[in-house]
């Protein structure tokens, strides 16, 4: 048994008419980031990790933005795969840590909703998650 760590940084530029999602769930503010699907910062950072822990490439290798089918996408779908890729090669998620950078909104407030989302995406228990938040 081998235990396999993995990175992963995701970034968007934030722009007026857009939803703001950050670990599976919408939060109130007036700008939200610029992608293909939800854009969805750290989904896709823990995605990266996880897909590169696994030897298995990276996100935009198995949801490309040049495929229509991920326009606008809940990027808890991009976790959920992942998720199901890692079982095929028999590894399983002990721990997930995370840090988002942001300077507004706050986001620990949001933190226990989000870490709901992404276990229930994941398939572990919300225990397993865990987030920071740096200015």
């Amino acid at each position: 048994m081998s235990t396999r760590c993995g990175i992963g940084y995701d970034l968007h530029r934030l722009a007026e008419g857009r939803k703001l999602m950050i670990g599976g769930i919408e939060l109130p503010f007036e700008k939200g980031p610029v992608g293909h699907s939800d854009g969805d910062v750290l989904a896709h950072a823990l995605c990266d990790a996880l897909l590169g822990a696994a030897g298995l490439g990276d996100i935009g290798t198995h949801f490309p933005d040049t495929d229509p089918k991920w326009k606008g996408a809940n990027s808890l779908l991009f976790l959920a795969h992942a998720k199901k890729l890692l079982a095929h090669k028999n590894f399983s998620i002990e721990h997930v840590d995370a840090v988002v950078i942001a300077e507004k909104p706050k986001l620990g407030p949001h933190f226990p909703k989000m870490r709901e989302a992404l276990a229930k995406a994941l398939g572990v228990s919300a225990e397993k998650i865990h987030l920071k938040a740096k200015t």
